[in-house]
Formats: structure tokens, C-alpha cells, sequence
């Protein structure tokens, strides 16, 4: 198999970026926080990333007892790893996203509170 298939398929799917771009940028996020700005991903999609990311051991998820339940997502060391390479990708495509940018339409804003400190 070849590494380059094989770390796309890691963090290189749909969905799987930005999630990693806004923990890093983020240091931990809830599962409601990723639901109100991925309102293009159904709950069952996000939900399947988010274990894929974690049985790839990219991301940890920290259960909270509590009523209603709360989860805490955050990267792991190895997930720390891949983030320069992510952030490259994330970089060439706001470039290009930029450049054929539609205000009416909000384009890549639906995901500002991943990108915002």
C-alpha cells in the first residue's frame, strides 16, 4: 500500500481536516460545537469521523458524567503529528476558496468558529 494512500485515508476524507484544524486551533471542542457549524454533515456522518479519527488514534474523547451527557474532543500526540500538513492543506484552500469567494453565499464561513481564537 502506498503511505501517501494510506494518510489520506487517516485525515484526508471529508470532514476529517476541518475537525483536525479546529481542535488544534481550538485545544478542545464539544460534539454540539462541531454540530452547529457542520450543518452540511448529518449527526450519523460526523459521528462516524469522529470515531474513525479516533480508532486512528488522531483524536481522544473524554466523557463527562453529567445530565445531559457531555464529550470533549481533543488531538492526541499523534494527531499533534499530522496537523503542519493540515494546515498546509487548509492554507491552499482558503487561497483558492478566496479567489472564487461568493459573499452571498457565505461559502467556507459556515466553519469560522474553527478558524477564530
Amino acid at each position: 500500500s502506498c503511505p501517501v494512500d494510506y494518510a489520506s485515508q487517516r485525515f484526508g476524507t471529508k470532514h476529517k481536516g476541518c475537525i483536525l484544524i479546529g481542535l488544534y486551533w481550538n485545544e478542545t471542542l464539544r460534539y454540539g460545537q462541531f454540530r452547529k457549524v457542520m450543518k452540511d454533515t448529518s449527526t450519523k456522518m460526523l459521528t462516524q469521523v469522529l470515531r474513525e479519527l479516533q480508532e486512528d488514534g488522531l483524536i481522544s474523547r473524554e466523557v463527562y458524567s453529567e445530565i445531559p451527557p457531555r464529550f470533549e474532543y481533543s488531538l492526541t500526540e499523534e494527531g499533534k503529528e499530522v496537523i503542519p500538513i493540515v494546515e498546509h492543506m487548509f492554507h491552499c484552500g482558503k487561497k483558492k476558496l478566496d479567489n472564487s469567494y461568493d459573499k452571498e453565499k457565505g461559502a467556507w464561513n459556515v466553519h469560522n468558529f474553527l478558524i477564530e481564537k
